[in-house]
């Protein structure tokens, strides 16, 4: 296979990879409240690059959901919309992180094999 397929197939495997990681990313910096661009940058600053056409989406479907609360700032010279874990948001985190940790440690024999 020529280097160049290679990298494709890698970085679309990757990206994969990275969807199913991305909810439980977010989920993670929500114990406080964030707006968007606030959001992108500490995932960036953490390793988890995430774009704005992918964030922004996610957030309203994350509130529609039940598991995301917003409130606007009107405050400050650009409004801006805070989103915040909600009750059940907190937990289903909680539960998902359960399950991240009991798939960590599955996938980590696996690859160990």
């Amino acid at each position: 296979m020529e280097e160049n397929k290679q990298d494709d197939l890698f970085d679309s495997l990757l990206l994969e990879l990275r969807r199913g990681t991305i909810i439980l990313s977010v989920l993670s910096q929500l114990k406080l409240p964030q707006y968007g661009y606030s959001l992108v940058v500490l995932l960036e600053e953490k390793g988890i690059p995430v774009e704005a056409g992918t964030l922004y989406p996610l957030l309203r479907r994350l509130e529609k959901q039940n598991l995301l609360e917003s409130n606007w700032d009107v405050d400050a010279s650009k409004p801006r919309k805070y989103y915040q874990l909600s009750r059940y948001g907190r937990e289903i985190y909680r539960r998902l992180c359960e399950q991240w940790v009991e798939m960590v440690k599955k996938m980590d024999d696996l690859i160990k094999e």
